[in-house]
């Protein structure tokens, strides 16, 4: 699927950087949907083993792997996923067109 999901070379570099110390056997990285927080779902990230996530969409991006969830293929069609530091935190964030509206705190989203 073309378009599901653009990757910026800031979170390429960080999931590289992650992976560097990822669990054995793990070799990428998996982005799944969530039922959370108060707007209803949150973006969620975890170790993936790629021979196991058969029907996965798989994203190879400069040494990067990632999996999407089947699950979550909807809620991210169009999504820009990026890695963004401040003087308060650093993570990853998904600038997503379907996106109806967030929580004051960010951490979840409507759809």
């Amino acid at each position: 699927m073309n378009n599901l999901l653009s990757v910026t070379s800031n979170a390429t570099d960080q999931i590289k950087k992650i992976m560097s110390n990822a669990p054995e056997g793990m070799d990428s990285i998996v982005i799944g949907v969530d039922k959370s927080g108060c707007s209803g779902y949150s973006y969620k990230l975890d170790f993936g083993n790629s021979k196991n996530l058969k029907n996965f969409e798989t994203i190879n991006q400069d040494g990067a792997k990632i999996l999407i969830d089947p699950k979550a293929t909807m809620f991210l069609l169009g999504s820009i996923m990026d890695y963004k530091t401040d003087k308060l935190s650093s993570r990853f964030v998904f600038q997503n067109p379907n996106e109806k509206s967030t929580c004051g705190c960010g951490e979840s989203f409507s759809i």
